[in-house]
C-alpha cells in the first residue's frame, strides 16, 4: 500500500511542462480541424456498393483458371509458373538490377559526400591536438567545403525520386537508366547525410591516435573511420536498398521496364490476378533483401 501511495505522490509531484501541454492541445486541435475540413464519408466506406466492389475484387484476384472453379493449389501453382516464364521473372530481374545498380551508385556518392560533409574528417586539420591551430585560410576552405557539400546533399534528397525520374525520362527516354539515375541521386543525398552524422559521431580516440602517429587524412579515413562506421553504413545501405526496390517498382509506371510497368499494364487491362502476383513478388524481393542484410550485419559484428 505504501508503494502505491509513493507512486501516486510522485505522479502528483512530477515536473510539468507548459510547452508539452500546449503542443498536445495544438496537435489535437489540428487533428479535429483536419477531420472537419476533409470531406470523409465513413458510411460510404461500408456501403453496399463498396462491399460489392470488394467482393468482386476478391474474386478477380484469384488466378484466372480458378474463377469458375474451387480453389486448387496445383492449378494456381501452374498458372504462376506460366506467368513467371512469360514475364514475371524478367520483371523481377529488371527491378533487382535497377535497384542494385542504383544503390551501388548511391553508396559511392553517399560515402564520398559523407566524408566531405563531416566536420571532423573534413576539418582543416582532422583530429589535430588543440595545441596546434590551423591557419585561417585552411579553416575557411574546410568550412566552405563542408557547407557546400551539405547543401548539395540537401538538394539531392529534397527532390523526390519520381520527380528525378520525370526529368531523366525526358532526357534518356523510358530507359532503365532513368530510374537508376533518379534513385541513385536521391539516395546519395540521404546516405551522404546519414553517413556524415555517423562519421562525426565516431569514437575520436583511435582516430586521434592515428593522427598522432602521423597518418594522413586518407589513411585515417580508410583505416580508422571506415571500420568504425561500417556496421552503421550497412544498416543504412540495406534500408535504402529496400526503398530502391519499392521505388523501382513504382517508377516502372513511367514506362520503365520493371515490376511497376507490368503492374500498371495489368491494372489497365483489368487483370487483377496478375497484378496481385506482381505485388507479392515485389514484397518477396524486399523480404529477401532484409534477410540478406541481417545476415551481413551479423557476420560483420562477429568479425
Amino acid at each position: 500500500m505504501s508503494a502505491a501511495v509513493s507512486v501516486d505522490e510522485l505522479w502528483r509531484e512530477r515536473p510539468r511542462s507548459g510547452f508539452i501541454r500546449g503542443s498536445l492541445i495544438v496537435f489535437t486541435a489540428l487533428i479535429f480541424g483536419c477531420w472537419f475540413l476533409v470531406d470523409v464519408d465513413w458510411a460510404d466506406l461500408v456501403s453496399a456498393r463498396r462491399l460489392s466492389n470488394l467482393e468482386r475484387f476478391l474474386l478477380e484476384i484469384r488466378p484466372f483458371p480458378l474463377h469458375e472453379l474451387p480453389w486448387s493449389w496445383s492449378v494456381a501453382w501452374q498458372w504462376a509458373r506460366e506467368f513467371m516464364g512469360q514475364r514475371g521473372l524478367e520483371a523481377v530481374l529488371a527491378t533487382l538490377a535497377i535497384s542494385l545498380v542504383a544503390i551501388v551508385l548511391a553508396t559511392l556518392g553517399g560515402a564520398l559526400g559523407s566524408l566531405l560533409a563531416a566536420r571532423t574528417i573534413a576539418a582543416a586539420e582532422p583530429y589535430l591536438p588543440e595545441s596546434r591551430a590551423p591557419s585561417r585560410t585552411a579553416l575557411w576552405t574546410a568550412r566552405s567545403l563542408v557547407a557546400s557539400t551539405r547543401a548539395a546533399l540537401v538538394g539531392l534528397r529534397c527532390v523526390p525520386e519520381y520527380v528525378w525520374a520525370f526529368l531523366f525520362v525526358a532526357l534518356v527516354g523510358p530507359h532503365a537508366w532513368a530510374a537508376i539515375l533518379a534513385l541513385g541521386l536521391h539516395n546519395a543525398g540521404i546516405l551522404g547525410r546519414l553517413g556524415a552524422e555517423t562519421v562525426e559521431n565516431a569514437d575520436p580516440a583511435p582516430l586521434r591516435a592515428l593522427r598522432a602517429l602521423g597518418a594522413r587524412r586518407s589513411q585515417i579515413a580508410a583505416t580508422g573511420v571506415l571500420p568504425l562506421v561500417l556496421p552503421r553504413f550497412l544498416l543504412y545501405f540495406s534500408y535504402r536498398w529496400e526503398t530502391c526496390v519499392r521505388e523501382a517498382t513504382v517508377l516502372g509506371m513511367l514506362g520503365i521496364a520493371s515490376l511497376g510497368y507490368w503492374v500498371e499494364d495489368a491494372r489497365t487491362r483489368g487483370h487483377y490476378d496478375t497484378l496481385m502476383l506482381l505485388v507479392v513478388l515485389g514484397a518477396l524481393i524486399v523480404l529477401a533483401g532484409d534477410l540478406l542484410s541481417t545476415v551481413l550485419r551479423r557476420v560483420i559484428r562477429r568479425a
